[in-house]
């Protein structure tokens, strides 16, 4: 295309938005990268993830703002949030896909969102008539087109073949093209039958136990030696549970089941947990949310479900997202609105809500409550069944890293506001792992009087006074040495392996490859010829003392490791998501988008240097727990 347009008598460039991986064509104007990072901008070549990564606090903020302003539309009078009350003082808004704000699993269209805004902050004002969209993504093209009808220019659609694998079940297209009623009605026949052999497992000992502090759990991530003989152990928990015990205290601990290597379906769950009651009998009670299953819970769920389903029937959704921000986002969201409110989704939410309501009024009054936080749905149907039951403190739990753009983890300042009707449901006290939590959270306008801070019982084995790095043959022998840490998403593992490749013929020597892949990923050097590595499944502890540097994945915790144990770590920049490192923003933590940035990155570090242990920059790590038993007990409150 040429300069055939003008503004205001004033020839504008033609704009072509490149929504692909691949080299973008040659373009007589304005190249929009959607999906590439470019090392400069300019008037002929930007990048809009570079825009996003450049303005993330204005963007974040801004995206944020947009959910808020959602919740708070008007419709005859009454906010969003209030229409959707399902309980007494609790709204279903709270339990969304919308509200929970997973950029990086449930609702990865955010990114997509975010990118629209940085797009239209980017292109307001410029001379850029006729736009081009040159992509597989009809959702995208049409908030495009809404942009480019909005200022006046000339909008085409250049759609593109989608190069992504289609499913080839044809049960898995039948029922996707089902109505999303008819998807929920099937989604929960198949979960209760699956979860039908957890069906009362625990409950007779829940009824009776006279333990008052609970706790909300996953129930995966066990420790294999201790599942085998029956004990309770888990990476989630360190070992709080035995100190809890120590001090005297009985517990009741509610599980979540989460299907995995060790515990494959519900009736294996079902044999662990009745273990767990036989061998910890008078001092810990456990159960599953699905033990509570039962005949009038599904039919309180059908009838919640459909209840819901004609409120949100009766409403015109793609209004509500025309006058929350300057870009209508709508068309990304319209299948997650229907998720949220006709689909398995919403089946899955109210279901659960029921099911801690069973749970929460059958047990006696517990004085303090502990859960995994990380503000999924669950979590807040959790709250308000707590609450309901007249339980006492509650406290949330962020297990892992706070990560910048975890979504979930964060709101508008003014969702924090409590106006007594519908608030958003909140803990008592959020117990914050460190110093970095905390200062996220601050950051994040949380109450800081709701904080308080405990150890990192997941990180535990980085205290500076028992981790040791081990294993210096490799460093001995002089030879440079990079530990790669995967992802668990298999095209994300072979682009991290593939950059590497080709950064490797940059270096003027040949480094050993260490490969640590995620447990659920495994990696076959078969599978990349001409790269020599060797895959080694060894604890992450060792493997740091062979190494120079760490390359990590965007998403990895292993890169929280490395960093403090004070190994350099280089990791990469995916321009298909936001950045999700734990270590965004950390000094000496450098991010790479191609493989020249990687290899010049493994190039300055041919010595490793001799780098103190940072794990006091993250976490609190004292292994007596002291601040975790104090807050249990309640006397730092």
């Amino acid at each position: 295309m040429d300069l055939i347009s003008k503004q205001n008598g004033v020839p504008s460039l033609s704009t072509l938005v490149w929504d692909s991986e691949d080299d973008a064509p040659i373009h007589d104007g304005t190249v929009v990268l959607w999906r590439n990072f470019c090392v400069e901008v300019s008037e002929a070549v930007v990048s809009v993830p570079s825009l996003v990564e450049s303005n993330s606090v204005v963007l974040k903020k801004r995206y944020l703002d947009f959910v808020f302003n959602l919740g708070e539309t008007r419709v005859h009078g009454r906010r969003l949030v209030d229409l959707f009350e399902i309980r007494s003082g609790f709204s279903y808004w709270w339990v969304t896909l919308i509200a929970e704000k997973c950029n990086f699993a449930k609702s990865p269209h955010i990114d997509q969102a975010i990118r629209l805004m940085a797009f239209e902050d980017w292109f307001a004002g410029r001379r850029c008539n006729p736009v081009t969209l040159a992509s597989s993504n009809e959702e995208l093209a049409e908030c495009m087109r809404a942009i480019c009808v909005k200022l006046g220019l000339v909008f085409e659609w250049r759609q593109t073949t989608n190069v992504e694998t289609r499913d080839s079940s044809l049960l898995r297209r039948v029922y996707r093209r089902l109505p999303r009623t008819f998807q929920a009605l099937i989604w929960l026949w198949r979960y209760a039958f699956e979860r039908f052999p957890l069906k009362g497992v625990g409950l007779r000992d829940w009824l009776q136990s006279n333990g008052e502090t609970m706790f909300v759990s996953y129930l995966d991530n066990l420790v294999p030696t201790a599942l085998s003989q029956g004990k309770f152990e888990s990476g989630y928990w360190a070992h709080l549970p035995s100190a809890i015990e120590r001090d005297g205290t009985k517990t009741n601990w509610l599980h979540l089941y989460v299907p995995d290597k060790l515990l494959p379906n519900a009736a294996a769950a079902a044999d662990a947990i009745s273990k767990f009651n036989q061998n910890l009998k008078g001092s810990q009670v456990h159960v599953t949310l699905d033990s509570f299953l039962s005949g009038k819970v599904i039919v309180r769920t059908i009838l919640n479900f459909y209840r819901l389903g004609w409120r949100a029937f009766r409403l015109n959704p793609s209004r509500f997202f025309e006058s929350a921000d300057k870009v209508n986002l709508w068309p990304l969201f319209k299948k997650e609105w229907s998720q949220s409110f006709f689909g398995p989704t919403a089946m899955q939410n109210i279901l659960f809500l029921n099911l801690f309501e069973e749970a929460m009024s059958a047990m006696a009054l517990q004085s303090v409550g502990s859960y995994l936080q990380e503000n999924q749905g669950w979590e807040f149907a959790f709250n308000q069944s707590w609450r309901a039951a007249g339980h006492g403190r509650l406290i949330g739990s962020p297990h892992s890293t706070v990560r910048d753009w975890d979504l979930r983890y964060f709101f508008a300042p003014k969702t924090y506001d409590r106006t007594g009707v519908n608030d958003l449901p909140m803990p008592d006290h959020v117990a914050v792992n460190g110093r970095a939590a905390r200062d996220a959270f601050i950051e994040a306008h949380y109450p800081p009087l709701d904080l308080v801070e405990v150890e990192a019982l997941r990180y535990l084995h980085l205290n500076p006074a028992h981790f040791t790095l081990g294993g210096s043959e490799i460093l001995e022998k002089a030879s440079v040495c990079f530990l790669v840490v995967s992802d668990y998403l298999p095209k994300k593992v072979f682009s991290q392996i593939q950059m590497l490749g080709v950064a490797l013929q940059h270096l003027p020597f040949e480094p050993v490859i260490i490969v640590k892949p995620h447990p659920n990923c495994p990696v076959d050097p078969s599978e990349y010829p001409g790269i020599r590595f060797r895959v080694s499944d060894e604890p992450l502890s060792i493997l740091l003392g062979k190494c120079h540097a760490v390359y990590a994945s965007n998403m990895t915790s292993a890169a929280v490791d490395a960093y403090c144990a004070g190994v350099p770590v280089i990791s990469t920049l995916d321009p298909n998501c936001l950045n999700l490192s734990p270590l965004r923003g950390r000094e000496g933590v450098v991010f790479v988008t191609t493989p020249k940035e990687l290899a010049d990155a493994l190039l300055s570090i041919r010595k490793r240097p001799p780098g103190a242990a940072r794990s006091q920059d993250f976490f609190n790590l004292n292994s007596e727990l002291r601040l975790w038993l104090k807050i249990l007990r309640g006397q730092t409150l």
